[in-house]
């Protein structure tokens, strides 16, 4: 086990994404920016480095307990009604994890393409897993003119380790040549199923509306555009969006008053923590507080510019590879703070939400790539770190 204290935030930046098509970035430090505009290279917030003497502390210590290694682990979720979680492998591998630490292959799963940032990817409980074991899972396939992220459901048996009855409700559209920016993060809002979909480095498709790359989509549970969106009147595919603009958010959570979130790769730098709203245009390619790989200008987000500004940016780049925001009681002076795990930092940072304003607030160097951050019903947050050998890790308050 280790124990960590909060460290300073200063980071040894690698990449803006998450595949091997990135390139490098250089070391720097994390800004967060105001509701109405966000300035590059603005101050650094503090990090607390102890408790308070009150009831409930400023922050916390945590000890860090690993368990087992994994393959490309890219998500992980903890199954309602169960002691059991489940973990996507890049590769096209499900695995159940029991309390003991015993891991069981699922069978049943989709055949996946791999390569690149493609593969298996996030897996959600639906919500009726309980009683009927209804799973929502993401994948990339390949079809005419390339490849796409896909969006499934069936049901996942626990006891028998089985996948069944997947259909598939959800696809990226349209289906394009390289292997990044698929983004298929999944996140279960009441009655509907949002789905993070990236420009799969393609830039322009973002601000596309004949195609749903490089936007956030509300969906019904079944698949279909949610009523009330705001292009529903368009019809066609514009009737799915829900924002546009993005270009690579790999997480997705709400906050205790039901806003979303959303955190985001950028380019070389401009990292972004967002909060959606609804019809919003949130820049990309037009906009970005980083800038092309190779140093080509990107005008920052500005005032006036008609794009909706990041809530906390990150230059040079930490990569978040996903979002939790936290509402556990292991830790109660996190309660409500968004978590990003960081794969080019390796870190876990932790960002002060406060309505519609984020404040960057910790940074935990965790010497290793951060692909999810997850918390268990008990209140420990549990990470995945990326790559082969990737070690699952279990924190609880020290």
């Amino acid at each position: 086990m280790r124990r960590l204290a909060p460290a300073a935030l200063a980071l040894a930046g690698l990449a803006a994404c998450s595949g091997p098509a990135d390139s490098p970035t250089p070391a720097g430090t994390v800004a967060s920016s105001p509701a109405s505009s966000s300035a590059a290279g603005g101050p650094s917030p503090s990090a607390t480095s102890s408790a308070s003497t009150s009831a409930v502390p400023t922050t916390h210590e945590f000890v860090v307990t690993e368990h087992e290694a994994f393959d490309e682990p890219w998500a992980l979720a903890f199954l309602p009604g169960t002691d059991t979680m489940a973990i996507t492998q890049r590769g096209g591998a499900l695995v159940l994890r029991d309390p003991d630490g015993a891991v069981r292959e699922v069978s049943g799963v989709p055949d996946v393409a791999v390569a690149g940032q493609g593969g298996l990817g996030d897996i959600i409980p639906g919500p009726t897993f309980d009683d009927d074991g209804t799973v929502y899972l993401s994948w990339v396939e390949r079809g005419d003119g390339g490849s796409g992220a896909v969006v499934g459901r069936g049901r996942l048996d626990v006891a028998g380790a089985a996948l069944t009855g997947v259909d598939v409700i959800w696809e990226q559209t349209p289906k394009v040549n390289g292997d990044g920016h698929f983004s298929h993060r999944l996140l279960i809002d009441g009655d509907h199923l949002v789905v993070s979909s990236g420009d799969r480095q393609k830039f322009d498709p973002a601000q596309d509306m004949g195609g749903n790359l490089g936007k956030i989509v509300r969906l019904t549970l079944d698949g279909a555009p949610a009523p009330g969106n705001p292009w529903a009147d368009e019809g066609g595919v514009a009737a799915q969006f829900w924002s546009i603009g993005h270009r690579n958010p790999l997480g997705l959570a709400l906050d205790a008053d039901g806003r979303l979130w959303a955190s985001e790769m950028g380019p070389q730098g401009g990292d972004e923590l967002n909060l959606i709203v609804a019809g919003a245009n949130y820049g990309w390619p037009e906009a970005s507080n980083g800038s092309h790989y190779g140093g080509g200008d990107i005008p920052d987000h500005a005032p006036g510019d008609g794009f909706e500004p990041p809530k906390a940016f990150w230059t040079p780049s930490v990569s978040p590879g996903s979002l939790l925001i936290y509402d556990g009681d292991l830790f109660p002076a996190w309660s409500g703070d968004a978590f990003l795990g960081a794969l080019s930092g390796e870190a876990l940072i932790r960002v002060d939400l406060e309505g519609e304003s984020a404040t960057v607030a910790e940074t935990w160097p965790m010497g290793a790539r951060i692909r999810a951050v997850a918390q268990a019903p008990d209140g420990a947050i549990w990470l995945l770190q990326d790559g082969d050998g990737g070690r699952l890790l279990e924190l609880r308050p020290a």
